[in-house]
């Protein structure tokens, strides 16, 4: 990926947490590239999650049987025409739907705004809960959904805002356009990243960069990955949780401590931003994640200038 070093730092900090991502920028910045290649910076199936994700797809029949279990974490990208059951399962023959196969990896969906919002509202609790229970007359079914949410969406309808330049929406016409998500939904993701536009000289020079001193490589960015990932087993050894982007208030509480300076930070943000007290604890565990990544670069040798 040519330049987007902010985007590929945003990237590295979401998966490192296991924390739900949003790309906002115009038609070709490279947003469904950028999401594409985040599976290759995901840490290994451990054998308990090989079988969990293994009985998942054996159920719906896309288990290749002849390769055994699964080695990879899946990456699902529904189109926005999909249906609420199809997101979330169900039909006539009970069956888990996309949230239940990006199980242990990356739901992507692409046009976030492009969705039915019903079918947007159904992320909601397996958001929260990992996992999707659903309710038929005769029966209840549970299936599990503990995945990171990976979107993208354009900033306004034609895409260009704010290019006033390419861009003629009126404030009006881009709330209306923005709105189209839920504030419960927006409360559910903890990081959005604005892209622009790849400047000409990342790709009309690439070749004469000395690929030696760029640090955002897959290797290194994996390497980062796995570091914080350990950081975080130890970490949550004695808790029910994996990641920071589990952590509930107490948790926030014990391993987000905060000084004086930095409660004076987050009471002006809390006000100025009207947080919510979900968005205020994300800020918290999405810091603490950071935080570790800085502790990653250590067990790294950086590119000397």
């Amino acid at each position: 990926v040519s330049g987007q070093e902010l985007v590929k730092r945003a990237c590295e900090t979401a998966v490192s947490g296991m924390h739900n991502l949003l790309f906002v920028g115009p038609p070709g910045a490279g947003k469904t590239m950028i999401a594409e290649r985040i599976p290759g910076i995901l840490p290994s199936l451990n054998t308990k999650e090989r079988m969990e994700l293994s009985k998942i797809y054996s159920v719906c029949g896309l288990l290749e049987h002849k390769r055994g279990l699964m080695q990879e974490r899946p990456f699902r990208a529904p189109h926005h025409t999909i249906t609420p059951q199809g997101l979330a399962g169900g039909g006539a023959v009970p069956k888990p739907g996309e949230i239940s196969l990006a199980h242990k990896g990356i739901l992507f969906l692409d046009e976030l705004t492009e969705f039915q919002r019903e079918t947007l509202e159904i992320l909601r609790q397996p958001m929260e809960e990992k996992k999707i229970c659903i309710a038929r007359l005769n029966a209840s079914y549970e299936y599990p959904a503990d995945f990171m949410l990976v979107a993208a969406m354009n900033p306004c309808r034609c895409g260009y805002y704010p290019d006033r330049n390419r861009c003629s929406c009126t404030e009006h016409d881009i709330k209306r356009y923005m709105s189209r998500v839920s504030k419960p939904i927006w409360d559910r993701i903890d990081i959005c990243t604005h892209m622009g536009m790849i400047d000409a000289r990342d790709i009309l020079y690439e070749s004469d960069v000395d690929k030696s001193s760029d640090f955002y490589t897959t290797a290194n960015m994996k390497k980062c990955v796995k570091t914080a990932y350990d950081i975080q087993k130890e970490r949550f050894s004695n808790e029910n949780i994996e990641f920071n982007s589990q952590m509930n208030e107490k948790h926030v509480k014990k391993y987000c401590r905060l000084g004086q300076a930095e409660k004076r930070i987050m009471e002006t943000a809390f006000e100025r931003l009207n947080l919510t007290v979900r968005g205020y604890h994300k800020v918290l565990k999405t810091a603490r994640t950071i935080a570790d990544i800085a502790v990653s670069y250590t067990h790294l040798t950086l590119p000397t200038t």
